[in-house]
């Protein structure tokens, strides 16, 4: 642990004593969101990110030395091990480098090198790699080695054999494979051409005749191009001239330039390269640039998935839920302000004139009667016309309304699921997308939550990327946003309480079950009667869950229960009680925030992050931290691709953030899109650096292609005007 803790130090810079610590906390079982935010003073103060890193490789090391130890053994019992291969066994750090060093002992299948072996023909094999000067000729030498009972009938056959030998003993080497293995990572080029016919393969045209250097290729193009192999569009392949590594090879190997055996050795360097190693590193190579490809890609959809569940909510709103749609019309559900269906129907808004009018009247009707202050239109087919239809009835009866455009992304894969048959049993499958995309406006990340992150649709390749590594991570993203935020414990769905540190799907159930049997919960403590709910889990979970209207006012902040004695007594030194903080709470803020936690810390004898913690807690209680994000941009008119022209700024929403550029509604039936090279005049590494999804920005039109429906968007252009 000591030397792993070590080495995890040095790599992400950290001191040794905060992994030593931080590991052992996790060892424990504690989740990385309590440890993140309730062992500060063990940690010393690591946010969750680097409590992540530390988590994770510390399994990859780990798992390194179980792979270690069994090589090892495996070495040892076949009588191989020598001090030399143990050191450098050891010495690995990677798991590349541990099975390189291994492959000479490792179990193969029946190969030609091992059928020469058996055929006695290692002899002739060693003089290859000895280079010596032989007294006879090489068929002489052979000759002894000639055994038409083994299959070996002329010198040939046997010098054939041989380097068959040799070409696997090269291939074997560690240090010829990383030589190698570096050489293409400098020089290596990934070349693609179209497999089939231009109409069949449309979407991968502009790879045709296409190659880069490995070294250069950016992540999104890597997954586009194995897009094209999947589908049997592109035929892929690694290229490097041979010549030059050949040559490489043979002064590693220092083959002689003439000798006896010098044409061999060189024709079984080059079937080595040929046959063994570069078809093996390919894949590797090939491999590695799909999973960095990937890391990327996933990296991306989180930071996106992030700041959408993070979007402020636009609470106190009742809201229109519409589902657009042409055949089936469109459907709605009125949701009032704490998410109870008010009203359901379908308006038939792009059909005959008599179904239009009967629209307008259905609509008007539910805005009226429940006081709608908000719509809140799917992004899918029929979107334009349903956002038109709804600007449209704003303008025409001077409603005191306006109007979103939310994502649906996963809205018809909630609708039919089980938690959806559960939440709304008594709604149609078509009217709960409805009512999904109306919640979705009055709190994204209670709402999102229902659905398989994956399926929220703001990434890039989701469905190229290795599954398991983008659901983890995006599970992950969704826990951490979760307990960032704090879950009200008396209204919070299971869906939403299963991504609290601490509580897995079944305690969820028991605690929707207890709170169904008992009522509302009255405090935290309260938790510990719910079935399965132990000590260990309620101390990992107690801190994010709400309570308001509580016995403890505590309970409706971030304070954990094992800090209320400190809290109160931060509370005594402020010149204050908890009756205090409940009833005159402004009061109470006012002084937790212009009070000095080191003080405070050095006097109560606690650990200052606590402090500056509870005190952040005191002086705004019941916070939402999501106030911080921009609110989601709403409209009354709708936008007109007529009314547009190049050099027209429009206000937009960042809708989503892909390597290459980023996508921005801008209340058109497309986005617009901002390529890379016009987001920022200063340097950046990716877009996200720039923008985030869900930020309101103000870019400018650079081009408009009515045929292709593509909308060209600069924020470059307008920070050069200004």
């Amino acid at each position: 642990m000591n030397d792993i803790a070590a080495l995890i130090a040095k790599e992400l810079k950290i001191t040794p004593h905060k992994v030593t610590a931080t590991l052992g906390l996790l060892d424990e079982g504690n989740t990385i969101p309590f440890v993140s935010r309730y062992r500060k003073e063990v940690t010393g103060s690591l946010d969750e990110e680097q409590i992540r890193n530390i988590s994770e490789r510390a399994q990859y090391l780990r798992n390194l030395a179980q792979r270690r130890e069994e090589i090892l053994s495996t070495i040892t019992a076949q009588g191989k091990l020598t001090q030399e291969l143990e050191t450098a066994i050891k010495a690995t750090s990677k798991l590349q480098e541990l099975e390189d060093l291994y492959l000479p002992y490792k179990q193969k299948k029946r190969t030609r090198a091992m059928i020469a072996r058996e055929r006695g023909l290692e002899p002739l094999a060693e003089l290859i790699i000895a280079q010596g000067t032989p007294l006879v000729s090489l068929d002489v030498l052979a000759t002894y080695h000639l055994d038409a009972e083994k299959g070996v009938n002329s010198p040939e056959e046997a010098w054939a054999g041989a380097s068959d030998i040799v070409a696997e003993t090269i291939s074997d080497r560690a240090d010829i494979r990383d030589l190698v293995r570096k050489e293409l990572w400098r020089n290596a080029e990934l070349a693609s051409e179209l497999c089939v016919d231009d109409i069949t393969g449309k979407d991968f045209l502009m790879y045709k005749t296409y190659s880069e250097p490995i070294k250069q290729l950016p992540p999104h193009r890597i997954l586009a191009l194995n897009r094209g192999e999947n589908k049997a569009c592109l035929k892929l392949k690694l290229n490097l001239p041979s010549e030059a590594i050949l040559g490489i090879i043979s002064r590693k190997l220092q083959i002689k330039p003439s000798g006896t055996f010098t044409e061999l050795y060189t024709n079984a360097v080059a079937d080595a390269y040929k046959r063994l190693i570069f078809p093996a590193l390919e894949r590797e190579v090939r491999s590695e640039l799909t999973e960095k490809a990937e890391k990327q890609a996933i990296a991306v959809f989180a930071s996106n998935l992030r700041q959408l569940l993070l979007q402020q909510p636009l609470g106190g709103h009742t809201v229109l839920g519409l589902d657009p749609g042409y055949r089936t019309g469109c459907k709605c559900a009125v949701v009032g302000p704490q998410g109870d269906i008010l009203s359901i129907g379908v308006l038939n808004i792009t059909g005959s004139e008599r179904q239009n009018k009967q629209a307008e009247a259905d609509f008007l009707k539910m805005v009226k009667d429940n006081n709608v202050t908000l719509a809140s239109i799917g992004n899918g087919t029929a979107s334009y016309e349903t956002e038109e239809f709804t600007a449209q009835m704003i303008e025409k009866h001077k409603l005191n309304m306006a109007y979103v455009i939310t994502s649906e992304a996963g809205a018809s894969v909630y609708s039919a699921s089980k938690l959806a048959r559960e939440e709304l049993p008594e709604l149609d499958v078509s009217i709960r997308g409805a009512v999904s995309i109306a919640r979705r406006v009055q709190d994204p990340l209670a709402e999102l939550v229902k659905i398989e992150p994956k399926a929220i649709g703001v990434g890039q390749y989701q469905h190229d990327v290795n599954q398991k590594e983008l659901t983890g991570t995006l599970g992950n993203v969704v826990e951490s946003c979760v307990n960032h935020v704090g879950v009200e414990l008396n209204t919070s769905s299971p869906a939403l309480l299963t991504y609290v540190a601490g509580i897995s799907a079944p305690v969820a159930k028991n605690i929707i079950a207890y709170r169904s049997e008992n009522g509302r919960f009255t405090n935290r403590k309260e938790l510990l009667k719910v079935a399965r709910l132990g000590p260990a889990a309620f101390t990992q979970c107690a801190g994010f869950l709400r309570i308001q209207n509580s016995k403890n006012p505590l309970d409706n902040t971030s304070v954990h229960p094992e800090s209320y004695k400190l809290a109160e007594a931060i509370l005594n030194e402020l010149g204050f009680t908890l009756k205090d903080f409940s009833a005159n709470s402004s009061s109470v803020q006012t002084a937790a925030a212009q009070a000095n936690p080191e003080i405070l810390a050095l006097k109560l004898n606690a650990g200052i992050p606590t402090v500056t913690d509870i005190l952040s807690a005191l002086s705004k209680p019941g916070r939402d931290p999501r106030e911080d994000s921009p609110a989601p941009m709403s409209r009354k008119k709708v936008t007109k691709l007529s009314d547009l022209a190049i050099g027209t700024k429009v206000l937009g929403t960042v809708q989503n953030v892909v390597d290459f550029g980023v996508f921005v509604d801008i209340g058109l039936k497309v986005s617009g899109l901002i390529h890379k090279s016009e987001l920022s005049t200063k340097y950046f590494k990716h877009p996200l650096d720039v923008v985030s999804v869900g930020d309101i920005i103000e870019p400018i039109i650079i081009s408009i292609d009515e045929q292709r429906n593509r909308i060209g968007l600069s924020l470059k252009k307008v920070t050069k005007k200004e």
